[in-house]
């Protein structure tokens, strides 16, 4: 409630203050951008006030979000033009999500200082991310800094890591998918000289381009990750392969690097053809305080057979469910689990394939069965069933033998 004069001479007053005690000052126009759109007069009475003040540098806020590219290159270059003496900062805010793109614009206008925070921190939409002004301001303004663009990477992640916000995934250079080529198409281009080339080189930032694995990558992405991995496969094996990886992509949104060998192994290891046994339905429940209940149907030489048992776990349960199968109504002996091992690719990722390795004893005969699945229970039942299809030869093997 203070005149324009009250409020200039406190302000002369704090800088006076602040210079006697041996400190560097800048002025914050505390909602520039509204101040331009409603009263640029009072904003010019202001600064023509305090021009001559030892300031280093007066920041020139949308304290809103309220600008775009064309209002933020006007406002910006009606201050530099009136006042070329004075630096000015820029300081934008994302609530229309063009904060990137109007640093672009002030900066074009001539400003000479950015304010952006580590992955666009900041009030209700936040800041401008730093990673995007870095990427902006060198690539489609030319323009150089003293930040070193391989080290942006890590301190986002520090950041992400510290303040518990998340990145998302398709954020520009920071995400965790965006140097990822998900269409098969894209990477074939990467394989003839760089078809799809642009200046976000992932190495800038301390990446690496990655092939996504799922229902569009193709054969091409494939390739590229078997070249990371020094793997090579002959053109059935791809096949099965690239097949085993699209059908998966419908159950999750990608496949990643790590997936890949079990999945090779799993369909190398493994021929589905001539299958006597097939897993037609199960149900399984878990209840507090209750013994998990597996209930199943399978096909075993075209006969339908159903059963139900409890277990100490899911999976134990459904064995159990087996067992009483092959026992009651087969009257056949039922292998023995002789070990059980789960490998999980690294990273933490709860929806990261898990691939189940058991090793069965059957009439003298010990072999291994694998399943692979996003859910632990479902790639064990895959171990499974793969073991009773084993068997199945093995006994047809005994036959001949006999």
């Amino acid at each position: 409630r203070k005149s324009p004069e009250e409020h200039i001479e406190a302000i002369r007053k704090e800088i006076s203050f602040a210079k006697i005690n041996g400190l560097q000052v800048n002025i914050y126009l505390e909602d520039w951008s509204n101040g331009m759109l409603h009263s640029p007069e009072y904003v010019f009475q202001l600064v023509n006030a305090l021009k001559n003040e030892p300031i280093e540098r007066i920041m020139l806020p949308d304290t809103l979000g309220i600008l775009n590219p064309y209002s933020s290159y006007d406002y910006c270059k009606s201050m530099i033009n009136r006042y070329p003496e004075i630096r000015f900062d820029f300081h934008a805010h994302n609530d229309y999500d063009l904060a990137v793109a109007n640093v672009y614009s002030a900066a074009k206008a001539g400003i000479q200082g950015i304010h952006c925070t580590i992955n666009g921190l900041g009030e209700r939409a936040g800041n401008a991310p730093l990673s995007s002004i870095l990427a902006v301001l060198h690539d489609q303004l030319q323009t150089k800094t003293n930040i070193d663009e391989r080290k942006v990477n890590q301190v986002s992640r520090v950041v992400e890591s510290y303040s518990g916000v998340r990145i998302p995934s398709n954020k520009p250079v920071i995400g965790e998918h965006v140097f990822t080529q998900c269409a098969g198409v894209h990477a074939d281009g990467d394989s003839k000289n760089n078809l799809y080339f642009n200046d976000l080189l992932p190495e800038r930032f301390g990446r690496t381009r990655e092939y996504a694995l799922g229902k569009t990558s193709g054969k091409a992405n494939i390739k590229k990750n078997l070249e990371a991995l020094g793997i090579e496969l002959d053109e059935t094996s791809m096949k099965k392969v690239t097949e085993r990886i699209i059908a998966l992509g419908d159950k999750k949104e990608q496949v990643t690097q790590d997936d890949l060998p079990y999945i090779i192994s799993d369909v190398l290891n493994h021929d589905s053809e001539d299958q006597k046994i097939h897993l037609l339905n199960y149900s399984l429940s878990l209840a507090q305080g209750l013994h998990p209940v597996a209930v199943i149907k399978i096909e075993i030489h075209g006969e339908q057979y159903e059963e139900t048992a409890t277990g100490d776990g899911q999976y134990d349960a459904f064995v159990k469910a087996l067992r009483k199968i092959y026992k009651y109504q087969l009257k056949k002996t039922f292998p023995i689990l002789i070990n059980y091992t789960v490998d999980i690719p690294p990273g933490g990722r709860t929806d990261a394939f898990v691939q189940t390795v058991i090793t069965w004893n059957f009439k003298g005969h010990t072999f291994k069965t694998r399943g692979l699945d996003a859910d632990q229970t479902e790639a064990a039942i895959q171990a499974t069933i793969k073991m009773l299809n084993q068997i199945e030869k093995i006994q047809d093997n005994i036959s001949e033998t006999v």
